[in-house]
């Protein structure tokens, strides 16, 4: 895309991401988005044909910014809980400057069938990324977990990212103080269940959480 092309993508979705940050997503429209932008409504839908689509960039500029972050996450920390903690704070910490936004966002984000949710079919990719992190969590870490949890527990672990980052989000103490305690004590009672999991007492309640698992994420 030439350097001016890729300007004017850029203001667009920068003037949509303000407006959902004041008016929500469902109230801000494609013709308020396209004059805070400075252009005409045909030459936004031609960037963008919907405003699930702006969304979608989002996830995708997100997505690739991360990689390298958690790369260096990876490389820094070579004990599970330590990883674990430092792969949200560093999601916290880029997202912080949207963080009204993803507020903003939260009325289709928890619906699975709308195509901007983080749980939906269209952000596939992106989440299976995430797994991946969080399977090298487990292997880098040298983490020993049972074969019935093995497969599960990355995306256990997703699902625990997540519940962090909605606390973070609506997190209204000063410098989200809140959210940075929660997930410090958070990550230390997880990192002490996933070592307890293999204990041969606690095997039939690990056999209901992982069949608890199952139904919730097949």
């Amino acid at each position: 895309m030439p350097v001016k092309s890729e300007a004017t993508r850029q203001k667009i979705l920068e003037s949509a991401l303000g407006l959902f940050r004041e008016k929500g997503f469902a109230a801000a429209t494609m013709r308020e988005i396209a004059t805070r932008a400075g252009i005409a409504s045909g030459l936004a839908y031609y960037y963008f044909p919907s405003k699930e689509d702006m969304v979608a960039a989002f996830y995708e500029q997100a997505n690739a910014d991360l990689q390298p972050l958690l790369e260096q996450v990876h490389a820094g920390h070579k004990q599970f809980e330590a990883r674990l903690r430092a792969m949200v704070e560093t999601k916290m910490a880029y997202f912080a400057p949207h963080r009204n936004f993803l507020g903003a966002l939260m009325g289709v984000a928890a619906d699975p069938s709308h195509r901007s949710s983080p749980f939906a079919a269209e952000t596939a990719v992106i989440r299976e990324m995430d797994f991946k992190h969080f399977n090298r969590l487990l292997k880098e870490t040298r983490t020993k977990v049972t074969a019935d949890l093995e497969t599960l527990l990355p995306r256990l672990l997703w699902f625990y990212q997540m519940g962090i980052i909605l606390f973070w989000i609506y997190d209204h103490s000063e410098g989200q103080t809140k959210s940075k305690t929660l997930l410090a004590k958070s990550a230390h009672i997880v990192a002490l269940l996933v070592k307890a999991s293999g204990l041969p007492f606690l095997r039939p309640a690990r056999k209901a959480v992982v069949e608890i698992a199952e139904l919730i994420l097949n």
